[in-house]
């Protein structure tokens, strides 16, 4: 089994699209997105269709649920998104029907998946789809130990928009770490697949990750979009502050 998984699009539409056409290169089996479709970005309708038609199975994100309940917790510039993003939801493109269909998909989400081995989860395996797994965590080590109590071998996660593995050994592999392969073995690790319409790691380019089974390899793809273009669409929109277009130029 070949898998590509995504994570945090955030209404990314630009970012998306590379994403994809690199996804269709790299040969694999089936695509899985991590949840966090909606949220910051000017595109949240168009990013749910191309999901919704590509991905086989797709987990909740804060910001989808934030979407469809009363959002907690966020800052009120993701708030102010939130709010326009309900909007932009229910004013479509499309008619009725796809309108529907949307809000259905995202009501419908699980919040984990697990498939043999391997975990699938939004936020971490204690808290599927809110709470954040930064890599300075590696230095509490009862937390650790905590949060991989919770995993059989391998957990997948996104979240923090922040790439890299979690060792049982308290160790935070980057990408650049492992030369943007990360070997797996026999042990537990959580590995953290990036953000496509959002990263943070000072990397502007879009990030997921292909498993290998075979290979028992996990390897990070980095991907170059126009994000000028997406930031031009959020400038445009006064519900949706200006800093979303200016942090994905520089990629925090």
């Amino acid at each position: 089994m070949k898998r590509a998984v995504i994570s945090d699009i955030h209404g990314n539409l630009e970012a998306l699209q590379a994403v994809l056409a690199d996804i269709d290169d790299q040969k694999v089996d089936e695509l899985v997105c991590l949840g966090d479709i909606i949220g910051y970005g000017p595109n949240p309708c168009e990013c749910l269709d191309l999901v919704i038609r590509r991905a086989k199975w797709t987990i909740l994100g804060n910001h989808d649920q934030a979407a469809l309940f009363d959002p907690d917790g966020f800052n009120p510039v993701a708030l102010r998104a939130i709010y326009w993003t309900r909007d932009r939801l229910d004013q479509g493109p499309g008619g009725t029907t796809q309108i529907n269909r949307r809000w259905d998909f995202l009501g419908e989400l699980p919040r984990s998946r697990a498939d043999g081995d391997h975990l699938f989860v939004h936020g971490s395996p204690r808290d599927p789809t809110n709470e954040y797994v930064f890599p300075e965590y590696i230095f509490d080590t009862r937390k650790m130990e905590s949060l991989f109590s919770k995993v059989q071998k391998y957990c997948f996660m996104g979240h923090t928009h922040l790439p890299g593995a979690f060792t049982t050994g308290c160790e935070f592999v980057t990408p650049e770490d492992c030369n943007h392969c990360f070997q797996l073995n026999n042990e537990k690790v959580m590995v953290n697949v990036g953000s496509v319409g959002q990263p943070r790691d000072d990397d502007n380019r879009s990030c997921y990750v292909v498993i290998d089974d075979a290979a028992a390899t996990v390897t990070f793809r980095r991907v170059a979009y126009d994000f000028n273009v997406t930031a031009a669409k959020i400038y445009a929109e006064p519900d949706l502050d200006n800093m979303l277009g200016d942090r994905i130029k520089h990629g925090r």
